[in-house]
């Protein structure tokens, strides 16, 4: 039987991924002239990433853009929700669809980033006060310990937390939860450098071996 919510939801999720899809690393890149993040550094598609090119100006609009469509599919998920009758975890569901679009993203051959950005933008555009919190933790974070990759995995253990204070025990933590699962398993490779004293730090150098 045809039902135009569930419908609703169903276009939305895939809108979402779609919009996720789109690799701001790859697009700014190329229309700046620079080379493909893949080819690169740690071959990840993201705003650190590009700021080994140097340019400064590209890896500002990769953040911006990778930040940016995680909250534009969370706006759209919130004006198909006030116009189909759909739930908060109808929206939260299509947030995470769009941080899986840049994991995987269907245009880039599911060549994707690590979702730091993403996941802030759909955060941001859930619940402000729970974005604003989780991005206060990755500063503090990256502040006193000069790690990008530790202060974004500190961020994923924190993020389900500040939502179940902020939110309560609703069924919208599950997505979120999922979300920050995936987080922490994209950065798999820096938890192995970060435990050998390998990763380096926001700024150059690396940790000394046996500190």
């Amino acid at each position: 039987m045809f039902n135009i919510q569930n419908n609703a939801a169903l276009l939305g999720v895939v809108l979402a991924y779609l919009i996720g899809s789109v690799s701001f690393a790859v697009v700014v890149s190329r229309l700046m002239g620079l080379a493909d993040p893949h080819t690169y550094g740690s071959g990840n598609p993201g705003a650190t990433n590009v700021l080994r090119t140097g340019n400064r100006r590209a890896a500002a609009l990769t953040l911006i853009g990778d930040a940016g469509k995680g909250a534009v599919a969370v706006g759209l998920a919130y004006h198909l929700a006030s116009r189909y009758q759909l739930t908060e975890i109808d929206v939260a569901w299509m947030g995470l669809a769009a941080f899986v679009g840049h994991l995987f993203p269907v245009f880039h051959r599911f060549a994707g980033g690590k979702g730091v950005a993403t996941a802030a933008g759909v955060l941001l555009a859930l619940s402000p006060w729970l974005g604003l919190a989780t991005l206060a933790t990755w500063i503090i974070i990256a502040v006193f310990f000069r790690y990008s990759s530790l202060a974004a995995l500190v961020s994923a253990v924190f993020a389900p937390c500040f939502a179940w204070l902020m939110l309560g025990a609703q069924p919208v933590l599950i997505p979120l939860a999922l979300m920050s699962l995936l987080l922490i398993a994209r950065h798999r490779s820096n938890i192995t450098k970060l435990l050998a004293g390998q990763e380096s730090r926001i700024g150059g150098g690396r940790k000394a071996s046996g500190n």
